[in-house]
């Protein structure tokens, strides 16, 4: 059984540790610390074992018409489980948890550069859909969640995360 809850400051090396084993390198990791002290963790949620933390998600503000506030939209990533608690639906349960944290914050659309396959368990779909594009060249990866109605601008445009996602090199954000 697991719990998820706000990160708390007491989390945040339990959150480094998982960000950093779940991904090939310390970038997802680095991307948390920047973002966190840019002020731009919007959401940062853990999962928690026996009081142990084992799984991480993070949402921040994107740009869209160079527009970037919390209640516009957020892109997910990064998401991470410790490797030995991955396949137990606990990242499942974050992107859940995130996707209402989203709504109570206001938050008009969600975005994610992931696996369509386990996005759209969510309701995610191809972000091209809408006329939405990314500065990643990311193709259907890039998905996106209206969450309410009208949410996504009719004439499209490009999103762009948060500055310190620039930092991840040429792959842009891998949730």
């Amino acid at each position: 059984m697991f719990i998820i809850r706000p990160e708390t400051p007491a989390d945040r090396a339990a959150v480094r540790t998982i960000q950093a084993e779940a991904f090939a390198t310390p970038a997802e990791a680095d991307l948390v610390a920047a973002l966190r002290s840019a002020g731009l963790a919007s959401i940062s949620l853990v999962a928690t074992v026996n009081a142990q933390a084992v799984g991480h998600v993070l949402l921040s503000p994107v740009s869209l018409h160079g527009v970037c506030t919390a209640d516009g939209g957020l892109g997910l990533a990064p998401l991470a489980v410790l490797p030995g608690r991955q396949g137990l639906g606990i990242g499942s349960w974050l992107v859940v948890a995130a996707i209402a944290a989203a709504r109570r914050l206001g938050a008009r659309y969600l975005v994610v550069l992931g696996e369509p396959a386990f996005y759209a368990r969510f309701g995610f779909e191809a972000a091209t859909r809408y006329g939405l594009d990314n500065e990643y060249g990311a193709g259907d990866a890039f998905q996106v969640l209206a969450l309410r109605p009208g949410a996504l601008p009719p004439e499209g445009g490009l999103i762009r995360y948060a500055p310190p996602f620039a930092e991840l090199a040429d792959t842009g954000p891998d949730a």
